[in-house]
């Protein structure tokens, strides 16, 4: 793949990275997190189902997870740009039109349909805005050079910034303003990262492969890189906790500590604030000690929290620890974005980066369903197993990078 930027921009200055990078991203940032945490909390305002709940929450995925197989072969196909402003300004017609149609439609099977079509639309849409902007975050690393996870820190504080108001502001205008309010806001953002998309910045293959043939370009790289392939593994296996206890918030909060929607978007908002400071940190413990300590301690501190949290029955408590538990995970995934952005060939970098994503993700459907079939009163039991899972996929996955003498050279 030959970038549209040359070599003459190999160290983009600060004010080409905040306009062409980290501005749309910010944008986009803002819809991703208002949508993910939006969205479940409006179908359990409009049902009272915690068991809907559950279930959209994987109709919100699974979507997503079906976008991937395409995303980043489109975005090597027709470039950064194009991709992110087609998806954003689609995802504001969505929106609009589910916050001018919910109010006509009465209770009941209508309104439900309704929600359930907006969360599986709306995941679509967000997941390849979210891949263009990954990709292009991806190539601004590249040519940092060493200064890799100095640009990956900046561009993982923006996700932070976006799950710390996202999820409160979203919260705040269910109540405030109806889901007309929160879907609204949803659609500025999206405008706004649709128009500060730039038109300079696109990468694009000179010979573009079938869409459907990027999951196995992703595949065939992705083992080709045993280091890549053993972190993503591990982040996998650690998803499904993340994701169990995602799903599980509005119900815990909601329904079990008689907490408000405000509420569960307070305890991402916290978690993102946890996260932010401990990426900020990151850049300095990865210049002074490595990849490999920052990534291991990062997934031990995840992994202890995330047992500590069935353990809990005070909202302040869980709070706290879920937190603990997201600050562990931003410093794992300034690893894997420092990692992914160095040893990605730039010409299949879009394809193997959605079929890592891809993989990601995969526990976030399966942690819905498990919500939406598991009865409130076990999820407890479900977040140990869970979290039990977690532990041990980590432990094994950082127990193997630090046995392969090719990847010292990043990971020390």
């Amino acid at each position: 793949m030959r970038s549209s930027v040359g070599p003459r921009h190999a160290r983009r200055p600060v004010p080409t990275l905040l306009r062409g990078i980290y501005l749309p991203r910010s944008m986009d940032a803002g819809a991703f997190a208002m949508t993910t945490y939006g969205i479940p909390l409006l179908v359990l305002a409009t049902t009272n189902s915690a068991a809907l709940t559950g279930v959209a929450f994987a109709l919100e995925w699974v979507p997503r997870l079906g976008a991937f197989a395409v995303a980043g072969a489109m975005v090597d196909r027709h470039g950064t740009a194009r991709v992110l402003r087609t998806a954003s300004a689609l995802r504001a017609a969505v929106v609009v039109a589910a916050a001018l149609a919910l109010p006509q439609l009465e209770a009941g099977l209508p309104t439900t349909v309704a929600v359930m079509l907006l969360a599986a639309s709306a995941g679509v849409l967000t997941e390849f805005s979210y891949i263009a902007a990954e990709t292009a975050g991806g190539i601004a690393s590249r040519e940092a050079g060493e200064r890799a996870h100095r640009v990956q820190s900046v561009l993982l504080g923006i996700d932070q910034v976006g799950t710390l108001a996202g999820p409160a502001i979203a919260g705040l205008l269910l109540e405030r303003a109806g889901a007309p309010g929160m879907l609204v806001t949803i659609a500025v953002f999206s405008l706004l990262a649709c128009a500060l998309a730039p038109r300079h910045y696109a990468t694009k293959t000179e010979m573009p492969q079938p869409a459907l043939a990027g999951l196995r370009t992703g595949w065939t790289t992705l083992r080709s890189l045993p280091a890549l392939g053993w972190l993503v593994c591990g982040l996998t296996l650690s998803n499904l906790a993340i994701g169990l206890l995602q799903a599980a918030a509005p119900v815990i909060v909601v329904k079990q500590f008689g907490h408000s929607s405000a509420d569960v978007g307070l305890i991402w908002s916290v978690a993102a604030v946890a996260s932010l400071i401990t990426v900020a940190v990151c850049r300095r413990a990865i210049d002074r000690f490595g990849l490999w300590p920052v990534g291991a301690l990062s997934a031990t501190v995840a992994a202890g929290a995330c047992l500590a949290v069935s353990l809990t029955h005070t909202y302040t408590a869980y709070l706290v620890l879920i937190a603990v538990l997201m600050a562990g995970e931003g410093g794992m995934t300034v690893v894997l974005r420092t990692l992914r952005s160095h040893l990605i060939p730039q010409q299949v970098f879009g394809a193997t980066l959605s079929l890592t994503i891809l993989l990601l993700l995969i526990p976030f459907p399966l942690a819905g369903a498990l919500v939406a079939t598991v009865p409130p009163a076990l999820l407890g039991h479900v977040i140990t197993i869970c979290a039990a899972v977690q532990a041990l996929g980590l432990g094994l996955a950082f127990l193997r990078l630090r046995t392969l003498p090719a990847l010292r050279a990043h990971l020390a």
